[in-house]
């Protein structure tokens, strides 16, 4: 497998709680050809000490720091514009990823030639033990995540030599999917392990807890990166993207069941 440098995004804004977790899990990866590129959005938490302290004992984390709040589209794109790696990867603060994330999903692109790539993850409540599973659909298309984002952005990889880093709409929610409609745009279609390579913590006043203001958010993705009107939005919202969503959310509910063996022998494995 050729050994190309990933650039690892990382946007944070007062994670102190979580992000020792996140970047502990990159240094443990099996790979070992990768910077991590953090940028912080004024924590006052102490999430800047914790990123300062890692980045002088290792050399692969480079961080920087805004002045002014600017939201995590600005903060992704920094990170975006520091990366010097073929290979653009996605983890936030709160997630982790398994060891064997990046070796797995790079063995895969490289094998099959594919630019974008994503995988299952486990899902974690706040306190980090995980309680679920996502299983990735095989593949997805721009019409499909269109309709709804069925791509996990802390498993996201896109290969720059396929398309070339772009930056993220300034949005301050759903900044990701209309990044990945983007990536989309460029590539084609999406290509997905169906093993879990990584855990999304799921937090109880987090937007995707709260269903119904996914909506505007949704939204004005259409109106960015379709140009799409805001009546056209909004009927394409609600003839195609709601329907498709709670049929996914019926699916990962049975999903859940079906392979709870998973995550459970995970959970055993890693209390």
């Amino acid at each position: 497998m050729d050994e190309a440098l990933v650039s690892i995004i990382m946007p944070s804004y007062n994670g102190a709680k979580y992000i020792a977790e996140s970047i502990d899990s990159i240094i443990l990866q099996t790979y070992k050809n990768w910077e991590l590129i953090i940028t912080d959005d004024c924590s006052t938490d102490g999430t800047q000490a914790i990123i300062k302290d890692y980045a002088t004992r290792d050399n692969r984390i480079r961080c920087f720091f805004f002045e002014e709040n600017q939201g995590s589209g600005a903060t992704r794109n920094k990170c975006i514009e520091e990366a010097r790696g073929r290979y653009i990867a996605f983890c936030d603060s709160d997630d982790r990823w398994l060891p064997e994330k990046l070796e797995k999903q790079l063995a895969f692109m490289q094998a099959h030639d594919y630019a974008f790539t994503f995988a299952s993850y486990y899902t974690c409540n706040e306190e980090g033990t995980v309680n679920g599973i996502i299983i990735a659909p095989e593949k997805q298309s721009l019409t499909n995540t269109k309709r709804d984002d069925k791509i996990g952005f802390l498993t996201a990889i896109y290969d720059t030599k396929r398309c070339p880093k772009m930056l993220m709409p300034l949005q301050r929610k759903r900044q990701d999917w209309a990044y990945v409609l983007k990536i989309h745009q460029k590539v084609g279609n999406a290509y997905a392990l169906t093993e879990p390579l990584g855990i999304y913590r799921l937090h109880r006043k987090s937007i995707s807890h709260n269903k119904w203001s996914l909506i505007k958010f949704n939204a004005a993705v259409y109106q960015e990166i379709f140009g799409y009107s805001k009546l056209h939005s909004y009927a394409y919202l609600f003839t195609f993207f709601l329907p498709t969503y709670f049929t996914k959310r019926i699916r990962n509910k049975i999903n859940n069941q079906q392979y709870s063996h998973l995550w459970q022998d995970y959970l055993q494995h890693n209390p």
